[in-house]
């Protein structure tokens, strides 16, 4: 697999919006645009375009429409954007651990909301009233 470092946002979006569905040159900015509230500048996106087209992970298609190119992931390509986001899925993992409790019924992780109930002299967490509840009728 080529070495390809995604080092800011608009790389590693553009790897999403390809994952998502083959779009034109100018409609990933635009895109981008949208999802990062910021200009970008085609030279931000093309020459990564060429990078990615080099590696064998895009590949193009002329349409007839002002000779517009379609990109899109290769088998290749999709094989990287997937071992990508599984590392990025490592770091959010690392960043959202410590936030989670764990339901003292169903054992689910609870990141936000769930409840909290006083058992004997003991507040647990849970991820719902019902766990709640059934847990109160078990013990």
């Amino acid at each position: 697999m080529e070495n390809i470092k995604i080092t800011n946002l608009v790389k590693f979006y553009t790897l999403l919006l390809l994952s998502h569905s083959p779009k034109h040159g100018y409609e990933i900015i635009k895109e981008l645009e949208d999802k990062l509230e910021r200009k970008v500048s085609a030279s931000h996106v093309y020459p990564f375009l060429k990078i990615l087209k080099k590696a064998n992970y895009i590949k193009f298609e002329k349409t007839s429409n002002r000779e517009k190119k379609i990109y899109h992931l290769t088998k290749d390509g999709k094989i990287f954007v997937k071992s990508i986001l599984n590392r990025f899925g490592d770091f959010i993992d690392i960043a959202i651990e410590p936030k989670l409790t764990v339901c003292a019924h169903c054992g689910c992780s609870i990141y936000k909301g769930g409840c909290k109930e006083k058992i004997r002299g003991k507040i647990l967490a849970f991820c719902c009233h019902h766990c709640a509840a059934s847990f109160k009728k078990i013990k």
